[in-house]
């Protein structure tokens, strides 16, 4: 599976922000149940145990090749770190992994680019400006690969879309309802408005 072109195709990337396993686990399977294919778990490793069958898993927070590697023991497919590390990068490389780093300028994202790396976090988006943050971004690096992130709602997803974005990632804006549910439900929705 080309995992860059599956993002691509899903559009939605699934965030979990959670220290609560028990209140994560029940996000992801609800997530699962509305559609979503790639999930970033920010919780402990025990969720990813559980989940990492029903869906594509990509472990966040990983600052540490000892991290990663606990990760990928624990069934993650994915490394997310909220920063762009050469030791992560030589680490990818090594194991073969799939590795997004975030970054938040365009030369930061330049010089992820040209260490290969094939999706590109920009976090947080939104104190940078949103959509057109990444539409200035892309005019002049039409070849990056960007995954938008912090509070992107779901109502401005085709706007990063149409700006050049590859896939936006979300998180709270799904999950924070009132129950299971409503979460199947909101996820499906975005689902929907996407088609």
């Amino acid at each position: 599976m080309n995992i860059l072109e599956a993002i691509g195709k899903e559009k939605i990337y699934g965030i979990i922000r959670e220290d609560d396993p028990e209140y994560s686990l029940e996000i992801a399977h609800a997530y699962i149940e509305g559609g979503i294919k790639f999930i970033e778990l920010n919780s402990p490793l025990d969720v990813t145990k559980k989940i990492a069958k029903k869906a594509i898993i990509s472990q966040g927070g990983i600052i540490t090749t000892a991290q990663a590697h606990e990760a990928l023991d624990a069934g993650a497919k994915i490394i997310s770190s909220p920063i762009f590390a050469q030791n992560l990068v030589r680490f990818a490389s090594c194991y073969k992994v799939f590795l997004i780093p975030s970054v938040t300028t365009p030369n930061e994202a330049y010089n992820a680019w040209r260490a290969r790396m094939p999706l590109i976090k920009i976090y947080p988006v939104k104190e940078m400006g949103g959509a057109e943050y990444i539409k200035d971004m892309v005019k002049p690096m039409p070849f990056l690969n960007l995954l938008p992130c912090g509070f992107v709602k779901v109502n401005e997803i085709k706007d990063y879309l149409e700006a050049g974005a590859i896939a936006c990632g979300v998180g709270r804006e799904l999950y924070a309802k009132n129950s299971y549910s409503e979460i199947v439900s909101s996820v499906k929705e975005a689902l929907k408005m996407l088609k």
